[in-house]
């Protein structure tokens, strides 16, 4: 496993960083701006017709999505994304051959979405559209911390599979599984009535737009590791 960029001349290495960070800026840019918005209305207590159309299509939905939404959303609960990113923290020091600064980022993502989701919750203070303990369907309802949750660990998966040694095809087929995985958990919350659609929007882009900071700063702390051993050479 080697960083996004390992074989880039050195010569091109300041500009791919460069360019890096502009798409990363760009669409932590336009999740905050969409967050935003959606935080404006969601404090001045708006309705959405997002979130009705959503209501309506779920409130017909068969019995069996229901059922199979249930399993699905256990997928981004708290306990087991905190018991997988425990696994893959000790993996990424002892196990997977790659800096130890990728563990280090990995903690930094899941700890500090955690915080970031819960502070924000408090601050917006957004009833859920119903109490459901049996689905963690507690506490306030925007962001949903499901989706902000498994947006950044399984976000953070995608990204180590990027940078693995795995063949493009190999790459594609499990990234796009671990992708619709994520928006199945997003979307489960909604099937259970525990959120509003908005607030699955709103876990998403504060979600990414947290990963993508992470992960650009994770790779120019790694580009400036292998400038340095590089100039040792």
């Amino acid at each position: 496993m080697t960083v996004l960029f390992s074989e880039t001349k050195v010569s091109d290495l300041s500009k791919t960083s460069i360019f890096t960070i502009i798409i990363g800026l760009l669409a932590v840019g336009s999740g905050g701006v969409l967050f935003i918005e959606l935080a404006d209305d969601v404090l001045e207590n708006e309705k959405f017709a997002i979130d009705i159309v959503a209501a309506d299509i779920v409130s017909k939905s068969p019995a069996w999505i229901i059922e199979a939404m249930g399993w699905i959303t256990e997928g981004g609960s708290v306990t087991l994304i905190t018991i997988l990113s425990i696994i893959l923290f000790v993996g990424l020091i002892f196990f997977i051959p790659v800096s130890k600064w990728v563990a280090a980022y990995l903690a930094i993502s899941m700890i500090g979405i955690s915080v970031l989701t819960k502070g924000l919750k408090i601050l917006f203070a957004r009833d859920r559209p119903e109490l459901l303990d049996q689905y963690d369907g507690t506490g306030y309802s925007f962001p949903s911390g499901h989706t902000t949750g498994s947006s950044v660990f399984y976000g953070f998966m995608i990204y180590l599979i990027v940078i693995s040694p795995l063949k493009k095809p190999a790459k594609w087929s499990i990234n796009i599984g671990i992708g619709l995985l994520i928006l199945l958990i997003a979307l489960s919350r909604v099937f259970l009535n525990v959120h509003y659609f908005t607030d699955i929007l709103g876990g998403l882009t504060i979600g990414i737009s947290w990963l993508l900071i992470c992960i650009t700063a994770l790779e120019l702390m790694l580009w400036r590791q292998r400038k340095r051993q590089l100039r040792k050479q």
